[in-house]
């Protein structure tokens, strides 16, 4: 049936189905493959017999609708009553309300048109591919499709049907059939390159073995307050307090000219910095309150202008220093004072200092505890130092070797519920490479070397390693090669043609300016 006969089209010739020996042998020389030409083969055919893309078939809001979202290598997006995009949304749709979900709230329809829109980006980009590389479905593939998907009659061709349906209905049916084998093309030839028989048989491989563990933590926030209060006084000068008041200005020629007003007594300080300090405490009269030293350390940035101004009396004024924000001078109205960690409050901020400045020593700390853990559980055993230590234990597994949870590996990490971690702590360590050479390089029954993370530090006790079985290995490479790898390479080509220098990207500003759309 060529596409250029629009005046003597003949009824497509329908061919004999193939039998299911045939299907069989296929399915027997390159299962991986077949199963990815099935998939694509059931996600045409839902194409094809889920609505017709002339009329509209429901799907589309009445035949005038007609909405360009963008384009892609000059080639427009576009949503027209019955067409491929029209057909996504109405697919969206119907996803949308079979969970439970209204399609009419606002977020959910601009989901709804987004979605539709990105897959029909996908659509447009294949068939431009393709269209540069001077390659379309033959006619004659397209005429057996035509045949067994359109135009049917209780199950079969309908020579009739096909007589009385409109000349231009036909010719539109039979280029957009063309359409989607071209993409089945693609589709088949990309996936045929990701299967690689060795690669699959690797990941799978992965899979087995499975270990189980036993887990102990010791938390970075019970640091003991001996230890804060031992800090504290190694680095008394840190939580001394001065009491200032300052003047910024951006410009030092003008701030030494208001610093020498304010010396000859031209101007009070607390008038000229309300009238020209350029910072927030301008309208408190430059009054900064009482700091702690390491708060001044943090804003002067110079040792010897900090030692300058440490070493001022009561109401005397510092030079000029210049710092991030400006150049400023400071007026002392208490003295430096020094820290009294007899205080609680003090106490408080050294405890707030150290977990936010110097949290590497908690870590350490921590990290030391873990460390004679391990050496007494390598002298006494395991279970026996945790009683000894009146500590708790977790247990996990069995687990394989699952880099980033990925579902191809069940289980994954963040399936099993371990008290002393938070869902992000399991998404973290599923995510982290130490981790798993930890899980499964340490020997059976020996404790492993302590691991950071987050708020924990951790030591993993293998208890088991399993082998799987050969069947499932064998599936889950079936499953690789067949399913997930086509999976990936779906969202990584949509995501390469939303990004692609090719895409012209409008769905914003025509859905927010189109109110028929919302």
């Amino acid at each position: 049936m060529a596409k250029n006969d629009k005046n003597d089209k003949k009824a497509p010739v329908v061919h004999k189905a193939r039998g299911p020996s045939e299907d069989a042998k296929k399915f027997k020389q390159r299962p991986a493959i077949y199963i990815g030409s099935i998939f694509i083969l059931v996600l045409v055919t839902v194409t094809f017999i889920g609505g017709d893309f002339i009329t509209g078939g429901g799907f589309g809001r009445g035949s005038g609708d007609y909405f360009t979202f963008g384009y892609y290598d000059n080639a427009p997006i576009s949503y027209v009553a019955g067409n491929v995009f029209a057909q996504y949304q109405q697919n969206n749709i119907m996803h949308y309300q079979s969970q439970g979900i209204d399609v009419n709230n606002r977020y959910a329809a601009q989901q709804i048109w987004r979605q539709s829109y990105e897959t029909a980006i996908v659509h447009t980009a294949i068939l431009q591919i393709m269209k540069r590389s001077n390659y379309s479905a033959p006619e004659k593939s397209v005429d057996r499709a035509v045949a067994q998907f359109h135009y049917q009659n209780n199950g079969r061709f309908s020579r009739e049907l096909y007589n009385r349906t409109p000349e231009a209905s036909r010719l539109a049916t039979w280029r957009q059939t063309q359409e989607e084998l071209t993409k089945t093309a693609y589709f088949k030839d990309l996936f045929a390159l990701l299967v690689p028989d060795a690669e699959a048989d690797f990941m799978a491989a992965m899979s087995s073995p499975m270990r189980s563990f036993d887990m102990v933590s010791f938390k970075v926030d019970d640091y003991p307050e001996m230890e804060y209060l031992s800090y504290a006084h190694e680095n008394a000068s840190l939580f001394g307090t001065i009491h200032l008041s300052k003047i910024t200005v951006n410009n030092e020629r003008e701030a030494r000219k208001i610093l020498a007003s304010v010396k000859d007594g031209t101007l009070t300080f607390e008038d000229a910095a309300r009238a020209q300090s350029q910072d927030s405490y301008a309208d408190r009269g430059g009054d900064m309150g009482s700091r702690y030293c390491y708060e001044v350390d943090q804003e002067i940035t110079n040792l010897p202008d900090r030692q300058a101004i440490y070493a001022l009396g009561r109401g005397e004024i510092s030079d000029i220093i210049s710092v991030t924000d400006g150049w400023v001078f400071y007026r002392v109205e208490n003295e430096l004072a020094p820290a009294e960690f007899e205080d609680s409050s003090v106490m408080d901020r050294v405890r707030s200092y150290i977990r936010n400045y110097a949290r590497g020593r908690m870590e350490d700390w921590a990290l030391d505890q873990a460390r004679a853990f391990i050496d007494e559980a390598k002298e006494y055993g395991f279970n026996d130092t945790v009683r000894r230590r009146y500590m708790g234990k977790q247990s996990f597994g069995p687990l394989p070797l699952n880099y980033g949870g990925i579902e191809l590996f069940p289980p994954s990490l963040e399936s099993f519920t371990i008290e002393s971690l938070s869902s992000e702590d399991k998404k973290n360590l599923s995510g982290n490479e130490e981790f798993w050479r930890i899980a499964f390089s340490t020997e059976l029954n020996t404790p492993s070397e302590p691991m950071v993370q987050g708020s924990n530090i951790l030591v993993f006790f293998p208890t088991e390693e399993v082998e799987v079985d050969e069947e499932t290995v064998k599936n889950t490479a079936a499953m690789y090669a067949s399913t997930f790898l086509n999976y990936i390479a779906e969202q990584s080509l949509q995501y390469y043609f939303l990004q692609n220098s090719r895409m012209d990207d409008r769905f914003r500003e025509v859905y927010s300016n189109n109110p028929y759309l919302k």
